[in-house]
C-alpha cells in the first residue's frame, strides 16, 4: 500500500514528521509505504530545508518548486504538477495537512483522480471565509475520505456540515505528539541559546505572518506598536517571516525595541517557548504550542480555529489594536487557568492515524 504525503509549509513539515515516523515504525507490520511531495510553497532554507534536516523527515521524492505567487495561480500550478505526480506514482491514498494552498491542491488533485484523501487536522473552523485558510480547509474536508480531527470541537463542526460520522476520527493533535517528542531530543542553535541568555529575564515571543495583518499597513502598524509597548517592560523576540519583513519595509514600519530575528527552526522555537513569559501571534499552530508549554497566548486576529483555548482562558483574541493587544497580555498574566486539562489527546495521534489508514486500505 502506498500513501503520497503532500506538504509545502512549515506547520505541515512538523505534522508530517509525526505521521512519517509512525509510518516508518509500522512499515514492516502494515506494508505501508510513503512518498513525500514538497510543493515548494515555503522554499527557503529557514522556512523549509531546516525542518527536514532537524526533524529527520525523509527527503521528498518530489519537490515541485511552486511558490511565491497569488493564491489562485499558486494553487493552480500545484494542482497541475500534483496531478502528474499522482498519475506517475498511483498511490492508494493521499495525505494532506492543515489549511494551506498545498493542502487544497493535494486534495483536489487526488479527488479528481478518484484517489481517497486523508485530511489531518480536519474540522477546524474560524467561520471567516475571507481567510484563504478557511476556504482551503472547508473544501478539503468535503472531498476527504478520512477526517482526522484534533478535538471534539472539530468533530462537531463537521457534523453540523452534514459530513458522515463514519469518516470522522478524533485522534488528538499531531502537534502535541511533536512537542512531546522533540522537546526531549531537540537541540537549539547556539544563536538561539545566546538570544535567550541575552534577554536576561522571561521575554515575550511574537510571530506575525497572516495576510490579513502583514498586508494591511494599519493593522501591521498597530501590532508593531503593541509589541514596542510590551518591549518597554520585557524583551520581545520576533522571528520575522519573509513576507512580513517585506511589508514592514514597504510600509516604512520600524521595530526599534523589538528583537527581530530571521525565521527559526522548530527546535529553536521550542527553546523560545520554554523560556518565554507569554506568546503573541497570528499563527494557528503557535497558539497550541503555547498551551503545550503552559504559556499565555494573545492571538492577534479577530477569530481563532482553536476555540477551546479561548474558552479555557489560555488564549485571548485581541484583533490588531495596540491597546487591546497590550491589555489582553496584562489580563492573561493576572489569570490562573487550569493547565492540567488535556485538550489535544494523549500524544498518540500519529500512531492512531497510521493504524486507521492501514486498516481501511487493507480491506
Amino acid at each position: 500500500m502506498r500513501v503520497v504525503t503532500v506538504v509545502g509549509a512549515r506547520p505541515q513539515f512538523i505534522k508530517a514528521a509525526v505521521v512519517s515516523r509512525a509510518i516508518a515504525a509500522a512499515r514492516r507490520d502494515l506494508s505501508l509505504d510513503e512518498l513525500i511531495v514538497h510543493t515548494g510553497q515555503h522554499y527557503d532554507d529557514n522556512m523549509s530545508d531546516v525542518f527536514f534536516r532537524e526533524m529527520r523527515i525523509p527527503e521528498p521524492a518530489y519537490n515541485l518548486g511552486v511558490g511565491g505567487s497569488l493564491h489562485g495561480e499558486m494553487t493552480g500550478r500545484m494542482l497541475t504538477a500534483l496531478e502528474q505526480v499522482l498519475l506517475d506514482t498511483k498511490p492508494d491514498a493521499v495525505l494532506v495537512y492543515g489549511d494551506t494552498n498545498s493542502t487544497l491542491a493535494g486534495a483536489l488533485a487526488a479527488a479528481k483522480l478518484h484517489v481517497p484523501v486523508a485530511h489531518v487536522e480536519a474540522g477546524l473552523r474560524s467561520f471567516n471565509k475571507r481567510m484563504p485558510e478557511e476556504v482551503n480547509r472547508v473544501l478539503t474536508d468535503h472531498v476527504s475520505q478520512w477526517l482526522f480531527c484534533p478535538t471534539a470541537t472539530a468533530v462537531r463542526n463537521l457534523a453540523r456540515e452534514g459530513l458522515p460520522a463514519a469518516r470522522m476520527f478524533n485522534v488528538g493533535d499531531v502537534m502535541y505528539d511533536a512537542a512531546l517528542f522533540y522537546a526531549e531530543i531537540g537541540e537549539p542553535s547556539a544563536q538561539t541559546r545566546r538570544l535567550v541568555a541575552q534577554c536576561g529575564q522571561a521575554f515575550y515571543l511574537a510571530t506575525v505572518h497572516r495576510a490579513e495583518n502583514a498586508d494591511d499597513p494599519a493593522r501591521l502598524g498597530e501590532i508593531m506598536d503593541a509589541l514596542e509597548a510590551l518591549a518597554e517592560r520585557a524583551a520581545v523576540v520576533l522571528p520575522l517571516h519573509p513576507r512580513t519583513r517585506k511589508m514592514l519595509e514597504t510600509f516604512s514600519i520600524r521595530a526599534r525595541r523589538v528583537r527581530v530575528t530571521d525565521p527559526v527552526g522548530y527546535f529553536d522555537m521550542l527553546h523560545l517557548l520554554k523560556h518565554c513569559r507569554g506568546v503573541l501571534t497570528d499563527s494557528g499552530g503557535l497558539q497550541k504550542e503555547a498551551y503545550f508549554f503552559r504559556r499565555p497566548c494573545v492571538t492577534m486576529r479577530d477569530e481563532t480555529e482553536w476555540l477551546e483555548l479561548v474558552e479555557g482562558g489560555y488564549n485571548l483574541l485581541a484583533g490588531a489594536g495596540r491597546e487591546r493587544i497590550v491589555g489582553a497580555m496584562e489580563q492573561l498574566e493576572r489569570s490562573n487557568p487550569d493547565w492540567n486539562v488535556r485538550l489535544y489527546g494523549d500524544g498518540g495521534a500519529g500512531g492512531a492515524i497510521v493504524r486507521q489508514l492501514a486498516l481501511d486500505l487493507g480491506r
